[in-house]
């Protein structure tokens, strides 16, 4: 997945990840003007403190009294999940421990969408909506705010994208299907968006 030592990796394959760097990054309206869709990517892992941070920016918890995030969740229900996929294995990431619980071994990657990139740049992010936690909304309501709510999350991970000098490209094509069963996902798990990350084609960093 990337750079980390063993005393990271839990018995139950759970990584705990180094606290968000909070500081730092290039302006919001540079940031804006240097977000991009990419397509190509290098190959190498990225290091757990970039992962860190990046998950943060994503969905982090940013309010530690009520545990709200750095992404909008239609009425706090918080029934996006993000799922982190590498070669080694698909993690869940857990905003409040700020931690990775690893849901299933080995590279799932080539499930994650149609493109050929997808099965080799080092992370796809796979956003998950859980229906359960939309209380008694309507069906059309959690499908339609839960997919919202995901689209909040992926312009974060834009904008950090833009901010750290990585590529990135959010994705609706993959076989939701073959994708969810390897998983084991529920049937009120749904999966809305993925977005795959890594360093820019030719990048030397």
């Amino acid at each position: 997945m990337s750079t980390m030592d063993a005393g990271q990796i839990q018995e139950t394959g759970a990584i705990r990840l180094p606290p968000p760097e909070k500081v730092g990054g290039i302006p919001l309206m540079q940031a804006l003007k240097a977000r991009q869709s990419a397509r190509e990517f290098d190959g190498r892992a990225l290091p757990l403190q970039l992962l860190s941070n990046l998950l943060w920016a994503a969905n982090g918890v940013n309010r530690a009294g009520t545990g709200q995030r750095t992404a909008p969740s239609a009425r706090d229900w918080r029934e996006t999940d993000v799922l982190v996929i590498t070669a080694e294995g698909t993690y869940r990431y857990d905003p409040p421990t700020h931690a990775l619980s690893r849901m299933v071994a080995g590279d799932l990657r080539p499930l994650a969408g149609v493109q050929d990139f997808v099965a080799t740049a080092p992370v796809n992010l796979v956003y998950v909506a859980d229906l359960d936690r939309t209380g008694e909304a309507s069906a059309e309501e959690a499908a339609f705010y839960s997919a919202t709510d995901a689209g909040f999350i992926a312009q974060n991970v834009y904008l950090y994208c833009a901010s750290a000098g990585l590529a990135g490209v959010v994705r609706g094509q993959l076989d939701r299907e073959a994708l969810g069963a390897a998983l084991g996902l529920g049937p009120n798990q749904r999966i809305t968006l993925a977005q795959t990350v890594g360093y820019p084609a030719g990048s030397d960093k």
